[in-house]
């Protein structure tokens, strides 16, 4: 699906004004709609970019770290309320759990000690953990919003601890490669754009160091291309059910902490940012290591995302990150929905679910009830029934969606069996509204 050439025009133009007013020797965005890339908007010539050139990822790494964590916890592996004392023993920091940890709200500090890690060589997972100290805690859990790149490197090393691999092996076992992120890989592989700070006062450039950064991997050290960040925003958008379950990557992007407390426009869940524009809340992430940037945001809904890169930190990772957004909600409000056609149902649903199906009355309001082909029940407002009932049992239904989300519905029968009302939380609904419940 391409985008409208007035759309498509208005994105090379803001991108094109970005590049120039952050000197960016390259700059990159795609749109990804449905899965496939739409739009392709670049600029600057230090190299030219394309779909495949890479630039490192920085901390949009954190999302695949994460990912591999719910993996575990989906496989029984550990429980996202595990002390980190239960998997990596001898911190000092292993009162925290691995939920507080995923969405920054752990209050560990944000850095190891000892050089920036992001110039320097990384140590290994050993050293790293041989210099923790019970002091490396800057707040009690859940006291605040505190980002930590050190809490990443530890969920790395527990990710290693309990699976028996490498980070980096274990992340192209488990999401790289049944993904087809080809491109993706822990170092530098040509053809690369080489990362740059640029003079600020005469425009000359100087290439920073590509840094091994050891067990501090987790947090920032993935390089990408556009065409593989736009499958992975795909995958955030719509997760196949193979590499995890659509539930639990909404359980990802639902917040763990708010970072904003005045306006609610940012905050985290379990690895992924959330940032809200207007009535619309996006989820991804932003990344820099010394000379890249990168941006990732997706709105699930509409399974539309802009990724971008940049290979010099002078548009700085917030404003990549805004402009990234800014086009996303351009292409939202300017683009046509796509449209799924409505299509017959092959058979018609068994008798024990169609006699529920129909209109049911509570309080003198009206409901409709609802049949889908996998067998599951839809209620609420008619012609537009918002819940979803999932079978548990005989005449017993789980909500799992919208306001009844996680409550019962239960079916009572009369004396012949006849179903005669639902109750829905305990709310009673009868077939006519003279009916007593």
């Amino acid at each position: 699906m391409t985008l409208l050439p007035e759309t498509a025009r208005q994105i090379d133009t803001q991108v094109a004004q970005a590049q120039l007013d952050g000197r960016a020797p390259s700059l990159v965005l795609g749109v990804v709609r449905d899965g496939a890339l739409a739009h392709l908007a670049a600029a600057g010539e230090h190299p030219r970019p394309d779909v495949d050139l890479q630039y490192r990822l920085g901390s949009i790494s954190k999302t695949m770290t994460a990912t591999l964590i719910m993996q575990m916890r989906d496989a029984g592996r550990l429980a996202l309320d595990d002390p980190l004392e239960r998997h990596l023993p001898g911190t000092g920091l292993g009162a925290v759990t691995l939920r507080q940890m995923l969405g920054h709200a752990s209050g560990i500090q944000r850095e190891p000690e000892g050089d920036w890690w992001e110039r320097t060589a990384g140590v290994d997972l050993t050293t790293l953990l041989a210099g923790l100290t019970a002091d490396m805690i800057a707040y009690p859990p859940h006291r605040t919003y505190h980002y930590s790149n050190l809490a990443y490197a530890l969920l790395g090393g527990l990710l290693e601890r309990l699976s028996g691999m490498p980070w980096a092996d274990l992340l192209n076992e488990r999401l790289l490669s049944p993904l087809g992120m080809r491109r993706t890989t822990y170092a530098a592989t040509e053809p690369y754009a080489r990362g740059y700070v640029v003079h600020p006062w005469h425009d000359t450039l100087r290439e920073e160091p590509r840094t091994d950064t050891g067990a501090m991997a987790p947090a920032g050290q993935l390089w990408s291309t556009i065409e593989d960040l736009g499958r992975w925003a795909a995958f955030l958008a719509d997760p196949d059910p193979s590499v995890l379950a659509p539930e639990t990557v909404t359980e990802m992007c639902s917040p763990v902490v708010i970072s904003d407390l005045e306006a609610w426009t940012h905050g985290h869940g379990l690895g992924v940012e959330l940032f809200r524009e207007g009535n619309r809340v996006y989820a991804g992430h932003g990344g820099s290591m010394p000379g890249y940037i990168a941006s990732l945001a997706v709105h699930r809904p509409t399974r539309t995302a802009v990724v971008g890169f940049a290979n010099s930190y002078g548009l700085r990772t917030g404003h990549l990150g805004a402009l990234g957004r800014q086009l996303l909600t351009l292409v939202l409000d300017r683009e046509p929905a796509p449209v799924t056609p409505w299509r017959p149902a092959a058979t018609a649903p068994p008798a024990e679910l169609a006699e529920l199906t129909g209109r049911w009355w509570w309080m003198g309001t009206e409901i409709e009830v609802t049949a889908d082909p996998a067998g599951d029940l839809h209620a609420g407002p008619v012609g537009a029934p918002d819940l979803r009932f999932v079978a548990e049992g005989p005449d017993r239904w789980r909500g799992r969606k919208g306001d009844q989300d996680g409550e019962i519905l239960t079916v009572r029968r009369d004396e012949q069996g006849r179903a005669v009302a639902l109750d829905i939380a305990t709310f009673v609904h009868t077939r006519t509204p003279d009916q007593e419940p």
